[in-house]
This record gives structure tokens, sequence and C-alpha cells, in this order.
């Protein structure tokens, strides 16, 4: 078989409302030279049957269900292509998105991974907004470890050197939150990133989704600050990282409090506030008055 330069990784998990069109945005692709992996992370409704009528058009691997960066992890380790670009299931793209990546990582080589702006949809196709990338791309860590989306558009956005992903690893399947923030960081800290303006990407935006995974991505937002600190620039390891912390605490305390968890809620807010009495006091402090008197947040 020849070698495709770009292969694209989907994972797929229960998704027959939605993979059809996802697989249908990546052949209508005017970049052509790619190979298409689906992995079937134990789906146990009717995606095995859609993918196999699809035929040889892509790959399919199945596998007992293992998460999200198990399967990408499958898929990137199938792939055989010099550049890797991730599309989850109810996302889809627009026709030149493989076309114009792949003329930017050629035309400028000391650049490992990009993304695209990014227009943001409901599930019922609606647009809800648009994702843009930073203004630049210096000091990319502590960005992504800042915020959680300076890389525009998350996986269904990017695409990557495999020579780099190998180089940095690939999903890190332990995190059940924040997986895709820890991977852009590792990739920050070892190559540059670049985000072209065109809005090649569709996300769908499922609000359901935050609320069913908010502790999970509680942990992973944590621990994904915890193992990357040491790739900040020294002078960020203490007082940036630590408001950081405490950023992460206090955002998840106002879901806390919304769900009736108050004390869990005002725990996180102390531990927010030993770590940051003065980048985050004021705001820390309001937050904690407005529950204690049972205010709307």
């Amino acid at each position: 078989m020849s070698t495709p330069r770009v292969s694209i990784v989907m994972p797929a998990y229960n998704c027959a409302w939605c993979i059809d069109r996802a697989i249908d945005s990546v052949q209508a692709q005017t970049f052509t030279d790619f190979e298409l992996i689906v992995v079937d992370d134990g789906s146990t409704d009717d995606t095995p049957t859609l993918l196999a009528r699809r035929g040889d058009a892509l790959r399919v691997i199945r596998q007992d269900n293992a998460g999200m960066s198990a399967a990408r992890n499958t898929g990137i380790a199938a792939a055989r292509g010099e550049f890797i670009a991730f599309l989850d299931s109810d996302d889809w793209w627009r026709p030149h998105k493989l076309a114009q990546q792949v003329a930017l990582l050629d035309a400028e080589p000391d650049i490992g991974f990009c993304s695209h702006a990014t227009e943001l949809q409901s599930p019922e196709g609606v647009k809800v907004g648009e994702w843009d990338g930073p203004p630049d791309a210096g000091n990319l860590v502590a960005r992504i470890l800042g915020g959680h989306s300076a890389v525009a558009g998350g996986a269904s956005s990017v695409m990557v050197r495999r020579a780099l992903l190998e180089r940095t690893g690939g999903f890190d399947a332990r995190l059940r939150g924040a997986e895709d923030t820890d991977q852009w960081v590792r990739l920050a800290a070892a190559g540059r990133y670049a985000c072209l303006p065109d809005l090649q990407v569709v996300v769908t935006r499922n609000p359901g989704s935050v609320s069913r995974n908010r502790e999970a991505m509680r942990r992973g937002a944590l621990d994904c600050l915890d193992k990357n600190r040491a790739l900040l620039p020294v002078a960020q390891q203490s007082a940036f990282w630590r408001s950081c912390r405490a950023s992460v605490l206090a955002d998840y305390a106002k879901w806390r409090y919304r769900d009736g968890e108050r004390a869990a809620a005002l725990r996180d807010l102390a531990q927010a506030f030993a770590l940051a009495p003065l980048a985050r006091g004021r705001l820390i402090l309001s937050l904690a008055l407005a529950m204690l008197t049972g205010r709307p947040i």
C-alpha cells in the first residue's frame, strides 16, 4: 500500500446519529491523499453497521470500550501518514480543511502542529459562536494552562506532525478530563503552533455532556496542571501556576454550588484562596459571600 500523507483518526462510540456526517465531510475534502481510521470504541448502537456500509473507504478498528483517549491512541498506533489529524464523530469539516493545513505545514517546517478557527454549533445545527486562535502563539504552554482554549477547535481541528506526536507521547488515558489540554501542552512545549483563520471546522457544543462529566473534568483539569507544571517557564512555575490552579477550583466551585453542593464549593474556594490570595482573592471572597448568603451565581 502507498503511504498517505495524512492519517485521520476518528474515535467512535454510540454515534450512529452523527457519524455519517463526519465521514462525509472527510470524503468531501479537496485534499485526497489521506487514510481515515475509525476506532469503534465498543459501540452498542448502529455505529458498526453504518461503518460496515462504507466498505474500503475507511479502516475500522474495533476495541472494547476504553474511552476517547485510548481510542485515539489506538488510531495513532495504526496511522501511516506523515501528518495526523483528529476528528470527533459529532463534529465535521468544511472542504478545504486538510488542504490548507498540509500547505501550511509544508511551507513552514518549524510548525509542529496547527488548527483552524472553528464554528461552534448546537446539536440542532444552529451557530452559537466562533472559536478563534490566540493573536500570537508566544508562551503557548502558559496560555493553554491558563485558559484551556488557546488551541482553537480542540481535537477536531488539530493536525500534527507524526514525528512530534511520537516524540511527546499520545493522549494520557489516565485522565478523564482535560486530556486534550494535556496533549496540546506537551506539543506546545516541544514545537511551534499556528492557527489558520478560515472557519473550516464545525464543533458541536452539547450542554448536557458538561454536567454529566463535570467532576471528571474538574479532576482532570487539576491533574493536568500538576503533571505539566515543569513545562512552564521557570518564572511561571510558582505564583502563575498557583493562580491557574486557584482559577480551576473557583470555576468548578461555581458549578458545585449550582448543583446544590455548597459545602464542597466552599472547600474549593478555601483551597483557591490559600493558593492565590493576591491574584484571585477578591473574586474568591465575592463568590464565598454569595454562596454563604444564598445568592445565585
